[in-house]
């Protein structure tokens, strides 16, 4: 399982980003989204179609962020489609831990970029 600080390879995030900032908010924004929705069919009831449909989705986005153990959690998933629920239920335990991590990830980052926002000013302000 990734831990908060390997969830997203920021090397690879920052080739799509430019280190623009406000498009990393952004693409982390959306993420948040499509985890949302993608989850929601992830369950181990759900049908082949579903289930495929939310793993894929799930593992390009995850790819796309740079969230690799993510997106190795999501093939994992796909492979599972046509297994039991057993199967099922421990790939999507393992995609929902993974999105956790990524999660307390982009948190962190966000928290840091707020906090640096308010030391500039606070630095502003007082020069």
């Amino acid at each position: 399982m990734s831990t908060s600080q390997t969830a997203v390879d920021m090397k690879h995030l920052h080739q799509y980003t430019g280190d623009d900032l406000g498009l990393e908010l952004e693409i982390f924004g959306l993420f948040r989204q499509q985890v949302q929705i993608w989850l929601k069919m992830l369950v181990a009831s759900a049908d082949s179609e579903s289930w495929g449909a939310a793993a894929h989705s799930l593992k390009g986005s995850a790819r796309g962020l740079g969230a690799h153990q993510l997106a190795a959690a999501c093939e994992a998933a796909e492979v599972v489609v046509l297994s039991g629920l057993t199967e099922r239920s421990l790939a999507a335990e393992k995609v929902r831990a993974e999105v956790d991590a990524v999660l307390h990830f982009i948190d962190r980052r966000e928290y840091n970029f707020k906090i640096q926002d308010l030391r500039n000013s606070s630095q502003a302000s007082n020069s």
